[in-house]
C-alpha cells in the first residue's frame, strides 16, 4: 500500500518516521527499535515501537531490506517527512549572515549565496538570476566618440550593462547627442525593459522626425538586454559527490549530467518560480528518469508583487532535509530583501 498527502498519523507514529529518518540520514543503515527507545524519548516499550514500524510500514512510509530487521524510510516515507517539516516552519526565518550589503550588485549576491549554501549543507546549490526584462533602465549615456560615430551605454537596476556602437553617414550633432542623453534619462529611466512604456519613449509622436531617426539607432542597445539569458549560478558539485554512498553516487551523477544543460536545469527548478513558499520534490515526481533518486527542496524570492528568481539545493533522496529547508528558506528571505532595493515593486 501507497500512502498518499492525506495519511493522518498519531502523535506517536509521527514521533517514530521522524527517528527512523533522521537516523537513516545520519547513519545510512537501517534503523531498529532498540536504536529508536535509546534515542528517542517516546517513553514505550521496543514491542509497541515494533508494532508502530510494522503500522508505519504498511502504509508505505518505511520499508526494510530483506537482510535487515532494521526500516529504512521509502521516498514517500521522506516526502512525508518533509511535509511535516514544512508545516512547522517558524513564522520568520533564521538569518544566514549572507553579505549582501552592496546594493545593485546582483551578480555577487546570488554567487555569495550560491557558494554559502553548497558550503552550509555539501548540496548542490542552484541559483537563479532575476530575468533580465524584469530590470528597470537605471541610467543612459549616449557619447560621441569621433564626428560620425557615438556609443549608447545602457545600465540596468540589476546591473546589467549593454554598449552599442553606431556610425552615421553625416556628422552628428552635439547637440543632439546631449538631449537624447537626457531625453532618455529622464523618460525611460525607471521603466521595465521589454513593456509597452519603454517602446513608447522610442515613438513619441510629439519628437521632431530627426529625434525619433537618432533614438531609433540607439534603441538595439534597450534590445539587447531584453533577450539576453537568464543566468544560473551552480555550486557544489565537488562536495556533494564527495559525501555520496556509493549506491547514491550514480543516481545524482545522472542528475548533474542533466542539470549542465541550462535549459533542463531551468526546467527543474521553475517550480520555485511560480510561489515564495518553500517546497520539496522528491524522486518519483520529477518526470525526468535522470532525477528520480534525486531530491530538490526549493523556494523563489523576489518582491511583493512578484517572484524573481529561485534557491534550490539538490541531493541525494537520504539528504538532511531539515537543513536543506532551513538554509534555501533562509537565503530566499535575505535575497528577497536584497532585491527589493533594486527592482520597482510597480
Amino acid at each position: 500500500m501507497t500512502a498518499s498527502a492525506s495519511v493522518e498519523l498519531t502523535h506517536r507514529q509521527r514521533d517514530v518516521l521522524r527517528g527512523v529518518v533522521e537516523e537513516y540520514v545520519a547513519t545510512g543503515e537501517p534503523v531498529g527499535s532498540k536504536t529508536l527507545v535509546e534515542r528517542i524519548a517516546l517513553g514505550v516499550s521496543t514491542s509497541t515501537v515494533r508494532a508502530e514500524l510494522a503500522e508505519l510500514e504498511t502504509l508505505g512510509l518505511l520499508t526494510h531490506p530483506h537482510t535487515s530487521a532494521g526500516r529504512v524510510p521509502t521516498e514517500e516515507g521522506f516526502r512525508h517527512y518533509a511535509r511535516e517539516l514544512l508545516n512547522e516552519l517558524e513564522p520568520r526565518p533564521q538569518v544566514l549572515g549572507l553579505e549582501l550589503a552592496v546594493q545593485h550588485e546582483i551578480e555577487s549576491a546570488l554567487q555569495a549565496t550560491t557558494e554559502m549554501l553548497s558550503d552550509m549543507t555539501r548540496l548542490l546549490a542552484l541559483v537563479s538570476a532575476p530575468p533580465l526584462e524584469a530590470a528597470t533602465v537605471r541610467h543612459v549615456e549616449v557619447l560621441q566618440l569621433q564626428p560620425n560615430v557615438a556609443m549608447a551605454v545602457v545600465i540596468t537596476s540589476s546591473g546589467g550593462v549593454s554598449k552599442r556602437l553606431f556610425t552615421t553617414g553625416a556628422p552628428l550633432d552635439p547637440g543632439l547627442v546631449a538631449w537624447a542623453a537626457e531625453y532618455l534619462n529622464e523618460r525611460a529611466g525607471g521603466l521595465q525593459l521589454g513593456t509597452h512604456a519603454l517602446r513608447q519613449r522610442f515613438d513619441d509622436p510629439g519628437l521632431a522626425p530627426r529625434e525619433r531617426a537618432f533614438l531609433a539607432l540607439l534603441r538595439p542597445a534597450f534590445a539587447a538586454l531584453e533577450h539576453e539569458e537568464q543566468q544560473l549560478f551552480v555550486g557544489g558539485a565537488a562536495g556533494l559527490l564527495g559525501d555520496l554512498r556509493e549506491d547514491e553516487l550514480e543516481a545524482c551523477r545522472r542528475a548533474l549530467q542533466l542539470l549542465e544543460r541550462r535549459a533542463a536545469a531551468l526546467e527543474v527548478i521553475g517550480r520555485s518560480l511560480h510561489s515564495p513558499r518553500t517546497f520539496v520534490r522528491v524522486g518519483g515526481e520529477f518526470e525526468d528518469p535522470a532525477l528520480r533518486h534525486v531530491a530538490l527542496v526549493g523556494a523563489g524570492y523576489g518582491i511583493r508583487t512578484r517572484t524573481l528568481g529561485s534557491v534550490s539545493l539538490l541531493g541525494p533522496v537520504r539528504m538532511d532535509y531539515e537543513k536543506a529547508i532551513r538554509s534555501v528558506r533562509s537565503a530566499a528571505f535575505e535575497l528577497s530583501r536584497f532585491v527589493e532595493g533594486v527592482f520597482d515593486d510597480g
